[in-house]
């Protein structure tokens, strides 16, 4: 078998690769698209990290391609629906950097404490005044944590060796799950108005993106510092230049930036009070090294039909097998993140219930499926089929799969029941001429296409809504691919789900203008 490490890998793991004697292992780092492209035919895996890209196309010409290995966490750099459809296995390392990422981040904190890079800079240039480089002790101050998974954690336990107060927020981790740590759970605005400093470690989605904005800027302590070493695009950059400028902000460091590198007249760049790294969280000889090592061993064991870990598309099945579970393997997912996108906020209790044509295989890639969707917007690309359940158990969450006959008219189906607190809510799926449709949002029965993007509006069932929706989409160059209408109860108690497939994303301001409708109760516009 042949193997093509395109990105430099590192001694450690082509060591490991050239040790196995059934690997044909060639390095050729640094190939443009088209010599990528003319080659790739030959290989069963390709090796890479994030320069190389590995488009539809690329991926299409490796008609020997059974294993992507990425040495890192992001997959971004790959088509994984590419992938998926050919059946090729992606792999991610998403552990690796977790420490190497936190020390970077508790070390900038430690650097816009005490002004440590400015303060270089000026004894470089021969000057000596002390008095201008006055910083802060960590020493009784709060520490917000915005996001408190594995990197939040470890920053974590720093915060506290350091006498610091830590406050998270994070609406998917269960408190008991997290009890051994010295920290207090509380809402953003309550975090950002106590924090002496901020720290982001959470994935950039639709709720976190420029989750500190000019109007959560306001609500921060006056003076705090600010830490994001996790996505950019969660802090607003251009506020962020304008609180510093005016002094609601006393610095910021950041490792990460919505356009990386960033424009050599990026307002941050010009203020002295701003540091920043290029992007260096998993740049260590230990991280570098430690992911190398994980997916050379993951890859050996993937070619040769041992364990698959780490699969961020494709749970470890026979061919045979995936092939007739995997529609229902992507239904799964798609219920998974539909639900993380209709229904907000922590959830406990996962019960999958399954009937029909799915009881025929083992359940336990659709439970993995279902799990994977669910976190996939809270934990980002760190979560995959083979993890999902591990990284659900650590954050405090149950899930049961119950087989069942009771199918609620549909001869099959996936229906899954989430617990919030108080509240239960509910997402049925099911296969059409084998293609995934949503049948059921709580008590909404209704027809989706769970593809792209889709508006999700619930509104009083009264004549004019679904033209109003309608009208406004048009005026406003949203084309409708698909609509389904569900309805529950009857005169003044009667509610209406609309479900309307779209070409493109319905921007902010037009969903504002059907919520302006008086009949409307909710809107909400998901992707899938």
């Amino acid at each position: 078998m042949k193997v093509l490490v395109s990105d430099l890998l590192g001694q450690g793991g082509m060591d490991i690769l050239r040790k196995e004697k059934n690997l044909q292992v060639d390095e050729k780092v640094g190939l443009k698209p088209e010599e990528l492209k003319k080659i790739i035919g030959d290989y069963d895996a390709i090796l890479i990290r994030s320069a190389t890209k590995l488009t539809a196309d690329i991926i299409e010409a490796g008609k020997k391609l059974r294993v992507i290995g990425r040495a890192g966490v992001g997959v971004d750099n790959v088509d994984l629906a590419a992938a998926t459809k050919r059946g090729i296995i992606v792999m991610n390392t998403p552990e690796g950097n977790t420490i190497s990422t936190a020390e970077l981040s508790f070390s900038m904190l430690m650097a816009l404490a005490r002004n440590i890079p400015q303060a270089d800079a000026h004894v470089k240039k021969g000057e000596w005044k002390r008095n201008k480089f006055q910083g802060s002790e960590l020493n009784g101050k709060t520490l917000g944590i915005v996001g408190f998974g594995r990197i939040g954690r470890e920053v974590a336990k720093r915060a506290s060796a350091f006498n610091m107060k830590v406050m998270v927020f994070d609406p998917f981790i269960s408190k008991e799950s997290v009890k051994q740590y010295p920290v207090e759970f509380v809402d953003v605005p309550t975090l950002l108005k106590n924090a002496d400093f901020i720290t982001f470690h959470t994935p950039l989605t639709k709720e976190t993106q420029n989750l500190l904005n000019r109007e959560t800027f306001k609500l921060c302590k006056k003076g705090v510092r600010i830490v994001n070493c996790a996505r950019g695009g969660i802090v607003d950059e251009l506020a962020l230049a304008e609180a510093i400028q005016s002094g609601q902000v006393a610095g910021a460091a950041f490792d990460v930036f919505v356009t990386e590198p960033p424009a050599a007249d990026h307002p941050l760049l010009k203020l002295p009070q701003f540091i920043c790294t290029p992007h260096l969280g998993a740049v260590t000889q230990e991280a570098q090294e430690n992911v190398a090592l994980e997916v050379a061993k993951q890859t050996i064991d993937a070619l040769n039909d041992r364990a698959i870990r780490n699969a961020v598309n494709l749970p470890n099945l026979d061919p045979d097998t995936l092939k007739g579970l995997k529609p229902w393997l992507v239904l799964a997912e798609k219920i998974g993140m539909l639900y993380a996108q209709l229904f907000s906020g922590s959830f406990k209790k996962v019960e999958i219930r399954y009937g029909g044509d799915p009881t025929r295989f083992n359940v336990a890639p659709l439970t993995m499926a279902v799990v994977k969707g669910l976190l996939k917007p809270i934990c980002g690309d760190s979560v995959n089929f083979i993890n999902a359940l591990a990284v659900a158990k650590e954050r405090g969450i149950s899930v049961a799969e119950i087989r069942s006959d009771e199918n609620e008219g549909f001869v099959s189906s996936i229906d899954v029941e989430v617990v919030q607190g108080k509240e239960t809510h509910r997402i049925m799926g099911t296969l059409f001429s084998n293609e995934p449709r949503i049948v059921r949002i709580n008590e909404f029965m209704i027809d989706v296409v769970p593809e792209g993007w889709v508006l999700f509006v619930k509104n009083d069932d009264l004549p004019g809504v679904v033209g109003t929706i309608g009208t406004v989409l048009g005026k406003n160059g949203v084309n409708i691919a698909e609509m389904s209408l569900g309805r529950v109860g009857k005169g003044k108690k009667a509610y209406a789900m609309t479900a309307i497939n779209t070409d493109s994303e319905v921007p902010a301001k037009v969903v504002a203008l059907i919520k302006k409708n008086k009949l409307v109760l909710d809107v909400k516009v998901v992707k899938l």
